[in-house]
């Protein structure tokens, strides 16, 4: 299985970490929507040979046409190593954050991925630019801001999805799927995998002809000590992902539906650490895993070895040593 890590977004440390990660054998590295930009550390990571990926940029507030410039000219400077991946956002973060409007976002991302592969397709010359949607418009394209055609081909372009509408619109629409890592072995089998199968009846495709990239909180630690504290800390970031009514499908799936409702009155009162009490070691085992290096891979080899080829790791709350994390590598990687 091909191995993705997140990248440290500071842009004073981002290409001195895929270096390092590229030395341990890593395949990729992504980078999210946190405090640094999404598309910065990609372009200083460029250079480490590491297969690059947005997981995932906000696509509601950005302009197709901005997205496409970036993605290709990433997919240039890389030589051909990009995926663009996009995403939607929850309401408040959409318009009190980005100060963007809110409405339909499987709809509006789906315009959105669909509006950057028209605007590739004008740059290979297969059609005139000419795209009329509901959100976005796309009809000018003189030849003086037309890169033309990509030497690498044009960069493929992701959804990440958790909801079945959300997850359905991306096997309809997008070159491939990143299964959002607040997930589970039940969720993943009763609801995301039943709707990609039916995005692609609804798109006309095969299962060959979309891809889908694993997503998972991994708390790891060869001691007990540092097993615990990467436990706590995959514990409070699932109490805030539990929070939010968007991933109250995952608690439902495994009966912890009475779970949200507490976490989000929390929440909002700004008592994290109760909500990170509410969070036990069962539900951090089930929704993420847990273990040495090589525990760890052999649960994400169980949970996704048959539907996914890649796998993006990420650690939060701790940061394992680089030893652990090439372990992790190579025992995914079946060595």
């Amino acid at each position: 299985m091909d191995v993705h890590l997140q990248l440290d977004g500071d842009p004073r440390t981002a290409a001195g970490r895929a270096r390092d990660l590229a030395a341990i054998g890593a395949d990729g590295v992504f980078t999210f929507e946190g405090p640094h930009d999404v598309f910065v550390p990609l372009t200083l990571a460029a250079d480490s040979g590491l297969r690059l990926m947005t997981n995932v940029a906000i696509a509601g507030p950005r302009s197709p046409m901005h997205l496409a410039h970036t993605a290709y000219d990433l997919h240039l400077y890389s030589g051909g190593r990009f995926r663009l991946g996009l995403g939607s956002q929850i309401r408040p973060h959409i318009e009190k954050r980005y100060g963007a409007p809110w409405g339909r976002p499987a709809a509006r991302t789906a315009e959105s991925v669909r509006a950057v592969r028209a605007i590739l397709a004008a740059w290979e010359g297969r059609r005139p630019l000419d795209f009329r949607g509901e959100f976005f418009t796309h009809t000018l394209m003189p030849p003086t801001f037309d890169p033309g055609p990509h030497p690498y081909g044009p960069p493929p372009v992701y959804m990440g999805a958790l909801g079945p509408i959300m997850t359905r619109t991306a096997a309809e629409v997008a070159d491939g799927l990143l299964v959002m890592p607040f997930n589970s072995a039940r969720h993943l089998a009763t609801r995301t995998l039943p709707a990609v199968a039916e995005g692609l009846r609804r798109s006309g495709r095969q299962a060959r002809d979309f891809g889908i990239v694993a997503q998972v909180m991994v708390a790891m630690g060869d001691t007990d000590a540092a097993l615990s504290a990467a436990i706590d800390g995959v514990a409070a970031l699932i109490a805030f992902y539990g929070s939010t009514p968007a991933y109250r499908p995952v608690l439902e799936a495994e009966g912890w539906a009475d779970l949200h409702p507490e976490l989000n009155l929390l929440s909002k009162a700004g008592r994290f650490a109760e909500m990170r009490a509410l969070v036990t070691e069962d539900m951090v085992r089930t929704i993420a895993v847990a273990g040495t290096p090589r525990q760890c891979a052999d649960l994400i080899l169980e949970r996704f070895g048959a539907i996914a080829g890649e796998v993006c790791c990420y650690f939060p709350g701790s940061r394992p040593g680089l030893g652990a994390i090439e372990d992790l590598v190579a025992a995914l990687h079946g060595r």
